[in-house]
């Protein structure tokens, strides 16, 4: 077991429904990233925005950003997840992918499809969640408006890290801080939010506000996170569990069935 995860945050603009350009970009961000790091978190649908022009822009699972992922995985021997747009048996999917250079993939398709922008008549919805074992951490990711249900994320699965990656709007952005931060705090684990930042095609403002908490809702990424950044935090699994342990607040929690 790993005691410290090095994960590396990417806030950046999006080309807007140009994969390629998007691809470009994050290799060029990814290839400067500093520090050693063993997960690098893009925003949802990185290589497109957040667009309902699935039949035009689908990729599928065997596909050339799937392809991308494992070579930038390879070149920097550490993990790459972020969202994308998938095609499968004739449905459209908004799905997270979890890589690990060429031998391992996981993926998980959002829950939660943001009805407001009529995602629910365009995605087909995900039915199970994901919990990937890395390094001897149990990482649960999660796409944008999976946030506000705080149900389907609570943890009964005793993970240790919840990551969400999102295109959430400026208007909203309050609420992404505080229910990013309530996340950890009532499942006493790590969270971690990646947004997008710019204006997409639709005339969206995006903010960024990209961010790590820790177990008692304490920030541990810098404060002036409005921009474009790359960052990489530590998180010390000995150090939450300590937490846990002193507390013993998810030994209270209550039991529930979820339809």
């Amino acid at each position: 077991m790993n005691d410290l995860l090095n994960i590396t945050l990417i806030q950046s603009n999006l080309y807007w429904e140009n994969p390629e350009a998007n691809r470009k970009l994050f290799a060029e961000k990814i290839q400067s990233i500093p520090e050693p790091t063993d997960v690098m978190i893009l925003p949802e649908m990185f290589t497109t925005g957040f667009s309902m022009n699935a039949q035009t822009l689908a990729e599928p699972m065997i596909g050339p950003t799937l392809s991308w992922m494992q070579e930038q995985s390879n070149k920097t021997k550490a993990a790459l997840v972020g969202s994308i747009i998938i095609e499968e048996a004739g449905n459209f999917y908004n799905r997270v992918l979890w890589v690990e250079g060429s031998s391992t993939l996981h993926y998980y398709d959002k829950r939660h499809t943001f009805t407001l922008a009529g995602e629910d008549k365009i995605y087909t919805a995900g039915t199970k969640k994901l919990l990937v074992d890395y390094k001897g951490w149990r990482i649960m990711p999660l796409i944008c408006y999976d946030l506000r249900f705080p149900v389907w994320s609570r943890n009964t699965d005793d993970y240790d890290l919840l990551l969400y990656v999102a295109n959430w709007p400026e208007k909203r952005t309050m609420a992404w801080d505080v229910l990013l931060k309530a996340r950890a705090i009532e499942n006493m684990a790590y969270c971690v939010g990646v947004n997008r930042i710019g204006t997409d095609g639709n005339g969206h403002d995006y903010v960024g506000h990209s961010a790590v908490y820790g177990v008692l809702g304490g920030r541990l990424t810098h404060e002036n996170f409005d921009g474009e950044f790359t960052e990489t935090v530590t998180l010390s699994k000995s150090r939450m569990l300590e937490q846990r342990a002193q507390l013993q607040f998810l030994n209270d929690r209550d039991g529930f069935t979820l339809d």
